[in-house]
């Protein structure tokens, strides 16, 4: 089990810890789910991330190797942005979905879920490159705290304008109290925000002086709810084998235009024949949150299943993701089948809030 540089200061604070991904990482803060969720949707919270991967990718073949493994186009960007893409396998179901930090024009990190950062390595075939070609695991170097919220620019700027200043899907340099950052405008939260990666032997500095700053630590539990609030896949459950990114509504990560990426083939002949399911969120009555594989019916029929459940913080009803056949429309009436009982749940737009 590794260790984030923060963990310390996480039991410090009395947070409820859990394994996640093979982490020890605070699930929770004294302060509950509950209100670290509303004060990221009304105010700001800052997480510790650092158990997101990162491979330091530089060298000659950088760009090209990129370019073959992932399904977006980096052509579409340049140094200075930031990217989100997919790894497929060859069926063309999703085996990660990747963040590209692009900070210098030779110099790429690729941040994969917990537990793919081997596996990203392996697709992007270190071993068959040209000379100087580097994908090096530096997650252990880091942390990586994401602060979020409608007021957490604000609040970061007390800390470093210039971190707070870095915009979103932007990727840039700073220097706090001598110590480089690499800060990027991305989050998981559908609030703005930005995640700083720091050299770990200063990561507890960085994140005394964020909390200091006003900013709520915040834990993998309302990390979930923010995100399912926000309609936002989840590696495991709406992204993982057997499931494509048209499947679960991101076409728009997938560019036909580029010459070749993993999986192409395979979902190209998808692409043409149609899906046979879609992912849809669902507004649940009541306050009972659905969860994870419970059966979604139509007319007593099942037709999906759930792939992440809960109740939502703001809208105070259970919402969720799930599967369910392509001709299922915003707005049709369907049922989640909780524990024997059928709830009625409408199918609605994302994000839920």
């Amino acid at each position: 089990m590794r260790s984030s540089p923060l963990e310390g200061r996480s039991r410090e604070l009395g947070a409820k810890m859990v394994p996640f991904g093979g982490w020890e990482m605070p699930l929770s803060y004294p302060s509950g789910t509950l209100a670290e969720h509303r004060a990221c949707r009304t105010d700001a919270v800052v997480f510790d991330v650092s158990h997101l991967g990162t491979l330091r990718v530089t060298g000659p073949d950088a760009y090209d190797r990129l370019q073959q493994a992932f399904t977006n186009d980096l052509a579409r960007i340049g140094p200075g942005r930031t990217q989100y893409t997919h790894l497929l396998d060859d069926d063309g179901s999703v085996l990660d979905d990747i963040i590209v930090w692009w900070p210098h024009e030779d110099s790429f990190d690729v941040m994969p879920n917990a537990s793919n950062t081997d596996r990203v390595r392996d697709a992007l075939g270190s071993s068959s490159a040209g000379p100087g070609f580097q994908a090096v695991d530096v997650t252990g170097s880091r942390a990586v705290l994401a602060v979020q919220g409608p007021e957490a620019r604000s609040r970061l700027a007390a800390v470093s304008l210039d971190a707070s200043e870095v915009a979103r899907n932007r990727v840039a340099s700073v220097e706090w109290e001598g110590i480089p950052l690499t800060v990027a405008g991305t989050g998981y939260t559908g609030e703005d925000g930005v995640e700083i990666a720091v050299p770990a032997e200063a990561a507890e500095r960085l994140w005394d002086a964020v909390t200091a700053a006003g900013i709520l630590p915040a834990g993998l539990g309302a990390r979930d709810t923010l995100r399912l609030e926000a309609g936002l896949p989840l590696h495991g459950h709406e992204l993982g084998p057997g499931i494509t990114p048209l499947q679960a509504g991101l076409g728009w990560v997938v560019r036909w235009d580029k010459l070749s990426f993993r999986g192409r083939e395979a979902l190209a002949v998808e692409r043409e024949q149609g899906i046979h399911r879609r992912l849809r969120g669902l507004l649940v009555e009541g306050r009972r949150p659905p969860r994870e594989g419970q059966a979604v019916l139509r007319d007593g029929e099942i037709v999906g299943e759930v792939t992440s459940g809960n109740f939502s913080p703001m809208l105070e009803k259970g919402i969720a993701l799930a599967f369910v056949p392509p001709d299922v429309s915003i707005g049709n009436e369907l049922a989640v089948d909780m524990r024997g009982t059928p709830t009625p749940a409408t199918v609605v737009k994302l994000p839920f809030a």
